[in-house]
């Protein structure tokens, strides 16, 4: 789970624009702005490789230091370069602790279906509401015994204590198939070419 044990220190951005952002990252520091509840966005420039190593997780809460005063946040967007993969800036939300927040759970499936059967994963995340320092790593949905035709819907995945569904319940999540060795088509033109 999430909680509020990432402590990094910021620093207020007073330049902007692409050159000021440019010499930010080539110094190794990552430009991000802070919004939400109400207040006006606030500049910031945070250290780029401890911020890159916890942004590595989904749903990151980062507790910053601003001129020593803390502010809870949670990443909402992260842009990096399409080829080099750096991260290029960040934008972070307000969440004050207790609040819930809307956030995309990754979906693990675990268990063994009925022999012969394939689980076919037809959602990789779901978005709950949840307090913004307990968000879940992950969601996990129970495919143990299933058998083909059985389904496993968004309404039917259990829950962390006090997380929400934000998707509709019947979002299918899991389907339970046999797999097919191909069409009668296929089927047909094999055994033409076989004669």
């Amino acid at each position: 789970m999430s909680d509020d044990t990432n402590k990094v220190s910021a620093e207020l951005r007073e330049k902007f624009g692409k050159g000021a952002a440019r010499k930010l990252r080539a110094a190794g520091k990552i430009p991000a702005v802070i919004y939400g509840h109400g207040t006006e966005p606030q500049h910031v420039t945070l250290p780029g490789h401890e911020v890159g190593l916890i942004i590595r997780k989904a749903n990151a809460v980062l507790t910053l230091d601003i001129d020593g005063v803390e502010q809870l946040t949670l990443v909402k967007d992260v842009q990096r370069d399409p080829v080099l993969q750096i991260v290029e800036h960040i934008d972070l939300i307000v969440v004050k602790k207790g609040e819930l927040v809307e956030a995309e759970v990754p979906v693990h499936v675990e268990g063994e279906s009925y022999p012969g059967t394939l689980a076919m994963l037809e959602l990789n995340t779901l978005r709950l509401l949840v307090e913004a320092t307990h968000i879940p790593e992950n969601v996990v949905a129970r495919i143990d015994g299933l058998v083909e035709g059985d389904q496993i819907h968004a309404g039917a995945i259990q829950l962390p204590t006090g997380a929400k569904l934000a998707d509709d319940a019947d979002l299918l999540i899991v389907n339970i198939v046999v797999p097919r060795s191909g069409t009668a088509a296929d089927d047909a033109a094999e055994e033409a070419a076989a004669e």
